[in-house]
């Protein structure tokens, strides 16, 4: 069997209550030991205290594992990255054939979600086009838009091209929807300054959106976007300065590929003495928590009508 879903959360798919979706390279990849296990428990904790249920999604010796237990997510957090594969669409094969070890991307996670009958996904933010390289562009962009799973993330991360970010995704037919916002997040700050598409200042308000995409048999995402807590987020101006000396230094160190992300955020994390590290956790655990929100008002919704 090469695809698991944990017994707790295809109960909770059964018995119609919200479950959202997690992804596991925040873990692998984004965030170093004990931060990465601490903050993915503490986003399972939000979305339990919110009422619905969480699946950490993840590959393990070849098996896609929809829902993690606490020691498999533990397990995953204290592997060198390397061992880990990170997992987009194309790596999904590779992974399951060869039986490793993997986590799933923003684009992984979403096939994998989508595959499990969960529609909600929450992450921290998005891949997309790469400043400076207009041919970049992350594969989370293309799987928004033939993946039909709605996913509430703070943005694309601030160390990418947004404006060229934002014109794919409309190229991809993915509407991009404020949360409390007109403007798109910039990941660690509340505003790029950028329109979406629209705004929604409730959970119903969303919950609406995502049950006629649904209802409309659409076969692309959502993208819902929730500004990072005002308490934790970084100036503007700052983010971008750092942001800016962390690229040049990729740039002076070779980095390329999967490794150039990883990088320019430890190193925005150095520059800004943890701050920056401060602001992405708790940008990680209010989506999840909308997220939460968001499923909750959905099924409720869906039990009720559209109508009541």
């Amino acid at each position: 069997m090469t695809f698991i879903v944990a017994p707790h959360v295809a109960h909770a798919l059964t018995e119609g209550s919200a479950v959202i979706a997690l992804e596991s390279t925040v873990i692998a990849h984004g965030l170093p030991y004990p931060h990465n296990v601490e903050t993915a428990l503490a986003m399972e904790a939000a979305i339990r205290d919110a009422g619905a249920v969480p699946a950490t999604i993840a590959v393990l010796q070849g098996r896609i594992t929809v829902g993690l237990t606490a020691d498999q997510i533990a397990w995953l957090g204290q592997q060198p990255s390397e061992r880990i594969r990170k997992c987009s669409r194309r790596d999904l094969p590779i992974v399951v054939g060869l039986r490793e070890d993997g986590a799933t991307t923003v684009a992984g996670t979403m096939i994998a979600a989508h595959q499990a009958g969960i529609r909600l996904f929450a992450t921290g933010g998005i891949g997309g086009v790469h400043r400076g390289a207009p041919m970049d562009i992350s594969a989370d962009l293309i799987e928004l838009g033939r993946t039909p799973v709605a996913v509430i993330c703070s943005g694309a991360k601030s160390i990418l091209d947004l404006p060229l970010t934002l014109e794919v995704l409309e190229t991809q037919g993915v509407p991009v929807i404020g949360c409390g916002t007109e403007t798109l997040p910039a990941f660690y700050s509340r505003s790029s300054g950028l329109p979406v598409d629209a705004r929604v200042d409730t959970p119903e308000q969303a919950a609406r959106i995502v049950h006629a995409l649904h209802d409309l048999e659409a076969r692309h995402g959502l993208l819902f976007c929730v500004p990072v807590p005002e308490a934790d987020a970084l100036d503007t101006g700052v983010a971008e300065r750092v942001i800016e000396e962390a690229i040049h230094a990729a740039e002076a160190h070779g980095i390329k590929g999967k490794a150039i992300t990883p990088f320019i955020l430890s190193r925005v994390a150095e520059l800004t003495g943890q701050e920056s590290r401060r602001a992405n956790i708790a940008l990680l655990i209010n989506n999840a928590r909308m997220a939460a929100q968001i499923g909750v008002a959905l099924m409720a919704l869906e039990r009720n009508g559209p109508d009541a």
